[in-house]
């Protein structure tokens, strides 16, 4: 019986997790299906230069929510409701200072971000423009990830579901009324993605209004250490986050020396398939925390290794499914993002998917690992697992690989990464102590 309320709360909580998950992740999906459609290959090309500075902005908002949520979650159950306002309050406060920081980028450097990403000729003026509105409206995306995380820990993973579904089916609405009625280019593309945590957020205000909230906004100036012990719990959340962004900016520059600016959009197609993957196995990560924090905190052993257990089964079934269907259908996929029926886009873009999607197999378990940790407050082997994936490895690698094997040394770096890191957490975990 305990075990089948166990399995009702990991259905529950990932299922819908996932869901919104996969609508966020959508936001970016919808502009590479729309902007392929109406803009071609240089919009393509355009939007993989800024999607690097999104996943930052986006992953930052996720650190702060869930370094913020995680720790929420463990002091509720331990019945100390002063020490969670503190928490939320915190939260805010950091908020506002990387709303600040993105927002002055947004303002006075876009043009040098620009050129820092390598944009070029036409590409040059479509990247500037998504990256300008995108850091404008940073605070959107970096409140809203603080708040889905905080509703879906104050046991309201349902509304946080509904939010993220909400705020992409307007992206996806928006993305075509302003490309193709409206006629409005990359911006509308742009101003679309933008509206879309709006929205998730006016959905999220219902969790307020009917007064169900556990955590409340104090007085009370920032405090240090309340907001260092948050960044550190979040930080793998940024990483994972970032280190796609990473990963696309690194391929982005090494891709355009080796083919040029056909090779920047077939590797658009890989990586914003590759984004809405890594959502479903973070849509699955950030559904557990909740319960594993809860168990952490009621001092709960087995319910916490049995819901650890359920996370990696799903992940080790789902990478297989989407490996098997990303391998035989990848001339299909492809197609749909090309426009013009470029032949050496569609050929770069089906190989590269058949070798860089093996490292579905290893990524989905590297994520929860990560969150697992994070999840119990042991930041530092999250933190490990976290910077190797995201920096350690995979760049020296991706330099190496491409320099001996070319195009195909770019599309192994990251399954050979995710396979190191996957041996590396198997290793802490076995060492690591619970309590």
């Amino acid at each position: 019986m305990h075990l089948h309320t166990n399995l009702k709360e990991f259905i529950k909580y990932t299922t819908l997790n996932v869901l919104g998950m996969i609508g966020i992740s959508c936001y970016i999906l919808a502009d590479t299906f729309f902007i392929s459609k109406g803009l071609g290959t240089n919009g393509l090309a355009a939007l993989n230069l800024a999607i690097p500075i999104y996943s930052l902005i986006h992953g930052s908002g996720l650190m702060l929510g869930m370094g913020g949520a995680t720790r929420y979650s463990i002091t509720k159950e331990q019945k100390n409701s002063k020490n969670s306002d503190l928490i939320f309050t915190n939260t805010i406060y950091m908020g506002i200072l990387l709303s600040v920081f993105f927002l002055l980028i947004g303002i006075f450097f876009s043009e040098q971000l620009t050129k820092l990403l390598q944009a070029e000729g036409n590409v040059f003026s479509m990247t500037k423009t998504y990256l300008s509105v995108i850091l404008l409206f940073s605070p959107a995306f970096i409140y809203n990830n603080i708040f889905i995380c905080f509703v879906r820990n104050d046991g309201n993973p349902r509304l946080a579901m509904f939010a993220m579904l909400g705020g992409s089916f307007a992206n996806i609405f928006m993305d075509y009324l302003f490309i193709f009625p409206l006629h409005m280019g990359i911006l509308g593309a742009v101003l679309a993605t933008a509206t879309a945590p709006i929205i998730s957020m006016i959905i999220l205000s219902y969790h307020w209004i009917k007064k169900c909230h556990q955590f409340h906004f104090i007085q009370t100036i920032p405090q240090f250490s309340n907001m260092t012990t948050t960044l550190f719990i979040g930080f793998p959340s940024l990483i994972t986050e970032v280190s796609s962004g990473i990963v696309i900016l690194i391929f982005n520059l090494i891709l355009l020396q080796i083919s040029g600016n056909v090779g920047v959009a077939a590797y658009g197609v890989i990586a914003n398939l590759s984004l809405v993957v890594i959502s479903i196995f973070t849509g699955i990560a950030q559904g557990i925390q909740p319960i594993i924090s809860s168990a952490y905190g009621k001092g709960k052993k087995e319910h916490l290794l049995q819901t650890l257990r359920y996370g990696t089964i799903t992940v080790f079934f789902l990478s297989v499914l989407i490996y098997i269907g990303m391998f035989f259908f990848a001339d299909s996929i492809t197609n749909l993002f090309n426009r013009d029926s470029d032949v050496q886009l569609q050929q770069i873009a089906v190989t590269g998917i058949h070798f860089y999607f093996i490292g579905v197999l290893f990524v989905g378990y590297n994520i929860i690992l990560s969150s697992f940790f994070a999840s119990i407050e042991k930041a530092l082997p999250a933190h490990f697992i976290s910077v190797m994936r995201g920096f350690l490895l995979i760049i020296p690698l991706a330099f190496l690989l491409s320099k001996w094997f070319g195009i195909i040394g770019v599309w192994t770096a990251f399954p050979i990464t995710e396979g190191l890191c996957f041996i590396i957490g198997k290793i802490f975990y076995h060492k690591i102590n619970l309590y």
